[in-house]
């Protein structure tokens, strides 16, 4: 029963909910459009910011319910499995190849369930980085990367790190390509607008 939890929480987190508001928005199928993400970001590319609100708060929310249904387990170690696998199925979600998007939004819905006070640190680290320097995706990678060094240094939990620390690894693989134009100095500021042939290689976070 414990590992019906874990699969739920995958098949929970691999909902494309991007591809398909967008669909229903009229604006075919959104990994045609911009990076080609099926991410809030990208969706917002239609031009339909409450389309990609929408998106943004339905990716949070799928990840916050599938640990929310795990507490049913009592298991720590579970709650913890299905929040990392439906950050997984998010990024490779079977019903489209496995490829999907870069969990950013899906893995604050997961923290703000398993570790509520971790997630609001995550995000003060997110704004504070993204007002100094303007990069959304260096203030993401930098929230992530402290998290698990948080986890076990301030809440001494040394399977939050570790879940924390496998999901800041997934990011930052997922976010190869952003992080190649960081090195280069490349990447575009928030607010910044992109050259058109940008945006086919863009895949900025969700």
């Amino acid at each position: 029963m414990e590992y019906g939890f874990i699969l739920l929480g995958y098949l929970l987190g691999s909902i494309p909910f991007g591809l398909v508001f967008a669909r229903l928005g009229g604006y075919g199928d959104i990994r045609k459009i911009g990076s080609g993400n099926i991410g809030a970001t990208n969706v917002l590319r239609t031009g339909n910011k409450p389309l990609a609100l929408l998106t943004l708060v339905c990716d949070i929310f799928k990840g916050a319910v599938a640990v929310w249904i795990s507490f049913y387990s009592a298991d720590s170690l579970i709650i913890l499995a299905t929040g990392l696998l439906a950050v997984i199925g998010h990024m490779y979600p079977v019903w489209l190849k496995f490829k999907g998007g870069k969990g950013v939004a899906t893995t604050l819905g997961t923290m703000l369930a398993i570790m509520p006070l971790l997630a609001l640190i995550m995000i003060g680290i997110w704004l504070v980085m993204a007002f100094a320097l303007r990069i959304s995706s260096l203030a993401a990678l930098t929230a992530f990367a402290a998290a698990p060094v948080i986890a076990y240094t301030i809440f001494t939990d040394a399977n939050l790190a570790l879940f924390s620390g496998i999901i800041a690894l997934l990011v930052f693989w997922r976010h190869q390509e952003n992080i190649k134009r960081l090195l280069k100095g490349a990447e575009p500021k928030i607010g910044s607008k992109k050259k058109k042939e940008e945006h086919a290689s863009s895949q900025p976070s969700e």
